[in-house]
């Protein structure tokens, strides 16, 4: 039972989590560190932040109050095909952007980069529109992981190739609430690491 005017913690995940990976003050600096960034490098410009949903909903809207730069705000959902939890980069669009992006700094927010494929794929489709400047902002990545190289400026943190939660992070669409990043014990999921966000 979650205590009235609390959130939700690491006593709330029973056995489900092994280990507190990123805690809530470390993920919140990080996004500060990364707006600091983003705003000396896009200065007098307006950008527009593409969200990749669901995952991405709490980075992008810690990030964009972050922000002293002017913003808007898009989204969009993709999903990749392949095999179990194997990604094969072969990408359908969900939900599509509302905005045109022609001429437009875009900056897509994501949560986590697993192999890179849905990511590359994204970044060319998005490419294709016309943006005057396109740039890629995730909070984690996992290097080990990666299939094909994707250019990202702004990385928040390189993690081991275990399967991880919260923050936007799900297994099954549960656990995005949680305030910090853990790492999800095998027995809930069956022990595959890969991942998109």
């Amino acid at each position: 039972m979650i205590a009235k005017g609390s959130a939700v913690d690491e006593t709330d995940m029973r056995a489900d989590l092994e280990k507190v990976l990123i805690p809530e003050e470390e993920l919140q600096e990080k996004i500060r560190e990364l707006a600091a960034k983003i705003d000396a490098d896009y200065a007098g410009r307006e950008i527009l932040l593409v969200g990749v949903l669901k995952g991405a909903v709490m980075v992008m809207a810690d990030l964009a109050r972050a922000l002293h730069s002017p913003v808007s705000m898009d989204w969009m959902a993709v999903s990749s095909y392949g095999s179990g939890t194997q990604s094969s980069g072969v990408v359908r669009i969900l939900k599509d952007l509302d905005a045109d992006i022609m001429d437009r700094h875009v900056l897509i927010v994501e949560d986590i980069i697993d192999s890179g494929l849905t990511l590359h794929w994204l970044m060319s489709n998005l490419e294709s529109r016309g943006p005057a400047s396109l740039g890629v902002c995730a909070l984690l990545r996992k290097p080990d992981a990666a299939k094909i190289e994707v250019d990202v400026k702004y990385i928040g943190f390189d993690i081991p190739n275990e399967f991880v939660i919260g923050y936007g992070l799900d297994y099954a669409e549960r656990y995005r609430n949680l305030p910090f990043v853990g790492t999800l014990a095998p027995h809930v999921y069956g022990g595959s690491g890969e991942q998109e966000g």
